[in-house]
């Protein structure tokens, strides 16, 4: 696994010590076997952003804190530049790019994602706690949320309950990239 995985793996063991709870009673509350948290906490699995957003919450610390290793700073606005944000790349399908890593107290958590093509069909489902803005920049994405069916082309967006299960696919053959607004 990727250093950036292994550092964030770490940062999350940290905060269930400090807090004293038991890896046993974290899963529970997140709603995962214990074997799969200790394998999240051990650095050799990838995390998804889904449950790092969950345990932020629970630990009521910022997301960026725990992808970056350090609390926001910034309070009255945050400037991020083309290709600058903090990448997070949690599955090979995947890569989100924290677009405010730096500002305090958000209300919402923006990414870029870069969903690549795959040959594969299977879709990768996630959820997670709130509500989820997606804007298409660039390419075709399949949103399928609950067995639903969307197609989303360049322009087009959707909002929705992201506590359902959702899965995105970039279509034609080519990668789609969204804006990703999480409150």
């Amino acid at each position: 696994m990727s250093e950036q995985i292994k550092q964030i793996s770490k940062r999350i063991k940290e905060l269930r010590e400090i807090s004293g709870i038991s890896a046993e009673t974290l899963a529970r509350e997140l709603g995962i076997d214990s074997k799969t948290y200790t394998e999240y906490e051990s650095g050799n699995v990838d995390i998804p952003v889904s449950l790092l957003f969950k345990i932020a919450g629970r630990f009521n610390v910022e997301l960026s804190e725990i992808l970056t290793g350090e609390a926001p700073k910034l309070h009255t606005y945050c400037v991020v530049r083309k290709d600058k944000g903090v990448s997070v790349e949690r599955r090979k399908d995947y890569k989100y790019q924290s677009l405010a890593y730096n500002f305090a107290n958000k209300k919402i958590e923006p990414f870029l994602v870069t969903v690549e093509p795959d040959s594969n069909s299977e879709v990768n489902y996630n959820s997670h706690p709130g509500q989820e803005f997606n804007y298409v920049i660039e390419g075709v994405l399949k949103v399928i949320i609950n067995g639903h069916e969307i197609i989303l082309n360049e322009g087009d967006s959707l909002f929705f309950d992201s506590g359902a299960k959702h899965g995105m696919k970039a279509m034609n053959g080519k990668p789609a990239k969204f804006l990703a607004i999480i409150l």
